[in-house]
């Protein structure tokens, strides 16, 4: 059992390359999101109970898909609402019953993350779509996170289409999970 976890900024292409991923792949993607929704339907982004709610929701994805043996690719934002202890209890959940974590760091140049920033796509999911907004945030340090562990694969979305990203991906994974 392994997880991916693909981590980077607002509109780096997490989700975009997570679906490229799964399809390439066959493994489901539990799309941050998700959780994001459930709780925001509750509490206000940011709240404790919203941070609870998310990391609660996290927490049982990863210790029942890892229970299960399920596989899975996972996108995460880095930002300061995220105990940066959880990133280590979900890992820890996967890593206790035998199964690995492969971390993936998305990255792209700011201007092109502004680019991205108001596509159409972003809101289906209530996605930060505001450049100006994007702006404030990120000098009132809302995505300051301390490093995640060193990823297996740093990939450029500016260089690479989804596809090919994607296809880069599923190769260093089937290679790390064969050397095992």
């Amino acid at each position: 059992m392994h997880v991916v976890f693909l981590h980077g900024p607002p509109a780096v292409g997490k989700h975009t390359v997570g679906v490229r991923l799964a399809a390439t792949t066959g493994l489901p993607l539990f799309h941050n999101h998700l959780a994001v929704d459930v709780a925001a339907s509750l509490f206000a982004f940011g709240t404790p109970g919203f941070n609870r709610m998310r990391a609660t929701i996290w927490r049982a994805a990863f210790a029942e898909a890892a229970a299960g043996g399920q596989s899975f690719i996972f996108t995460f934002n880095p930002e300061r609402t995220v105990d940066p202890a959880l990133i280590d209890d979900l890992a820890g959940c996967v890593r206790d019953r035998g199964g690995r974590v492969h971390f993936v760091q998305l990255v792209c140049s700011r201007q092109g993350l502004l680019q991205r920033m108001g596509n159409a796509s972003r809101t289906r999911f209530g996605k930060l779509v505001d450049a100006a907004r994007f702006g404030e945030l990120e000098r009132a340090g809302a995505f300051t996170f301390p490093p995640l562990p060193t990823p297996l694969l740093v990939v450029d979305t500016e260089a690479l289409t989804a596809d090919a990203a994607a296809a880069r991906i599923a190769l260093a994974v089937a290679t790390a999970e064969a050397a095992r």
